[in-house]
């Protein structure tokens, strides 16, 4: 059994228009062409940490020809990419941390279903350590309501 959501996302508008979208993020976060998985910011809550953003699948993605032939299955590692591009996002754009912002771990990582093209992946995450140059987010995955994925990331300004 899944462990409840980072928060409540039945409070939240998931088809308001992003507050920060596609081209917002790109002048924060450096990833581009195949490795840019983090397409909008719905919501967030600096005072709680909270931050909800997406990644809309499509059937141009690059591992969609051979991660899995006839059913094309997102990999594991792309949503928790996409996962550590928000919390890296949220630490650079909200916090106002000035370095490049690396990817220092990933722990309790757990996958639950999968992400498939046409499926629209929300990205829970919740800053639960913060220190002048480190962080470590708890990050959830959902789709259609199904928690996919969880995973504990943590990101160090370089």
């Amino acid at each position: 059994m899944p462990p409840a959501l980072l928060f409540d996302l039945s409070q939240i508008d998931l088809q308001a228009k992003p507050v920060f979208d596609k081209e917002a993020i790109e002048k924060v976060n450096p990833q581009r062409f195949e490795m840019q998985h983090l397409d909008g910011v719905l919501w967030y809550d600096k005072e709680k940490f909270l931050i909800l953003g997406y990644k809309d699948v499509t059937e141009n993605e690059f591992w969609v020809r051979g991660h899995i032939p006839g059913r094309p299955l997102m990999p594991a590692v792309i949503m928790v990419e996409a996962a550590a591009q928000l919390s890296g996002f949220f630490v650079k754009r909200i916090y106002e941390l000035g370095g490049f912002i690396g990817f220092a771990g990933i722990d309790s990582a757990k996958f639950r279903a999968v992400v498939e093209p046409g499926q629209r992946l929300y990205l829970l995450g919740h800053i639960t350590k913060f220190k002048r140059r480190k962080y470590t987010c708890s990050v959830q995955g959902v789709v259609n309501g199904t928690m996919v994925f969880e995973a504990v990331v943590s990101g160090l300004e370089v």
